[in-house]
This record gives structure tokens, sequence and C-alpha cells, in this order.
């Protein structure tokens, strides 16, 4: 547990605190209800479920855990529960908070809230900072240069050279401020140990690829993909 982590619990829910941001959380700030006109539903990628907040000076992104694909015709919101230690919630602010102290450019985790709905399924939310100024890359496919495709390959390399494995590397969780790339939601993502074989690294570029690809079609995605790899791959040429 890191000095940071502060636990509460209230009523049924459980919630991890950050200090170095903020204290005095409860489980109202994981609905968006409770923000009224100061949250705003996110509209770019995802499943939906995430929110901008105002909390007095400072603005996050509220982000529910909600399920796709075939299991979201069973149950949108609710997860098998396995114990506290596979808590999504509980999980991504701790690997957060480990790649913050890795010095990876990824979003403050500010809280975490789980409750049970019995005594084998639970609820979750996080609550992180929000990247200030950032637009997905999504939006931006068409405008980067060169320059920038080389970098975004080398912020890449940066998290696999750490062991991080982003369970969903798509062109909606990669945010860029001004010339400056970001990763977000890593729901599920994970430090891999140093002795895990490196195939995940080849399967995280390839769905960034399918996603580019999905979002621009083939003939952008022929265009810069070579430079982001020569970025990636540590070359100098652009």
């Amino acid at each position: 547990m890191v000095e940071t982590e502060i636990f509460k619990r209230e009523n049924n829910s459980f919630i991890l605190v950050n200090s170095d941001v903020i204290g005095n959380v409860t489980a109202d700030w994981f609905t968006p209800e409770y923000w009224g006109d100061k949250a705003s539903l996110v509209g770019s990628g995802g499943r939906g479920g995430a929110w901008f907040i105002k909390a007095g000076d400072k603005e996050f992104v509220l982000r529910e855990y909600l399920r796709g694909g075939l299991a979201s015709h069973i149950s949108r919101k609710t997860y098998a529960y396995t114990g506290e230690h596979n808590v999504r919630s509980f999980s991504e602010f701790r690997v957060l908070n480990r790649m913050i102290s890795m010095d990876l450019p990824v979003p403050v985790p500010v809280a975490a809230w789980y409750r049970k709905v019995s005594p084998i399924q639970y609820r979750a939310a996080i609550i992180i900072e929000r990247i200030k100024g950032a637009t997905p890359l999504a939006d931006l496919i068409g405008k980067l240069d060169s320059g920038d495709w080389h970098a975004l390959g080398q912020t890449v390399r940066r998290f696999h050279d750490a062991d991080v494995r982003h369970a969903d590397l798509n062109c909606f969780n990669v945010l860029m401020v001004e010339k400056d790339f970001f990763l977000i939601d890593f729901d599920k993502g994970c430090i891999m140990p140093p002795s895990s074989r490196s195939n995940w690294k080849a399967d995280n570029l390839n769905r960034l690829a399918r996603s580019l690809k999905k979002v621009a079609g083939d003939a952008a995605l022929n265009r810069f993909w070579n430079v982001f790899l020569n970025g990636y791959e540590g070359s100098s040429a652009a």
C-alpha cells in the first residue's frame, strides 16, 4: 500500500483515497447525480459511463465500470466478487499510482470505490484527475505530423520498457496535450513480471493499429505507422 492511500468504509461502500490530491471523498462522489450541473458526460470513445466533474477548483473524471460485449446482456454494471484484491477500481487505482512513481504519463488517481450488491457481485467506479487541454488521438489523426507519430511511438515504448501492459490500447485511450502524449483507462492493466514472455507487447501494438485503421482507414495508417514504429524501436528517423 502506498503512503498516500487512505482506506475508508462508508456503510456498504469501500473507498481508496489519494490523500495527496484530496481528502474529503464520500461514496456520493461516485454517482453523477450528486454533482448535478457540475457533471457533464464524456462524449468521446469508450462504453459510456464517464463524466467530467468539478469539485471546487479541481477537475476530475468519474468513470463507472461497465461491461461490454455479450456479458453486458447479462449484467451491465456488476462484476463477480472474488476478493477485494481483484476489485477493478482498486486495482486500477494502485497500478496508476505505481506508474506515477515511475514518472509515466498517466492521469493521477483520486479515489476508487466499490460496493457489494450481493455476496458474489459488486459495482465499482474510479475518479481520476482530468488532464487539462487533452484531446483523444482519435480526433487528431489527420492533424499530426511525422514528429508527433514518432513521439507517440517513443511514449508507448516507455510503458513497454517499464513492463506496463495496457489491456485496451486504442486511439481513444491515448490523449495529446500540445506535443505530449498520455495513456488513460487502465482497467485490467497491470505491471507484467520481468520474466514474462514479451508477446503481449506486439499484441498491444497490433490492437492500436487496428483501432487507428478503424477510425482513419488503411491509407492513413500506411502513411504514419512506420514512423510510429521508428519511434517505438528507437530509430532517429521520423
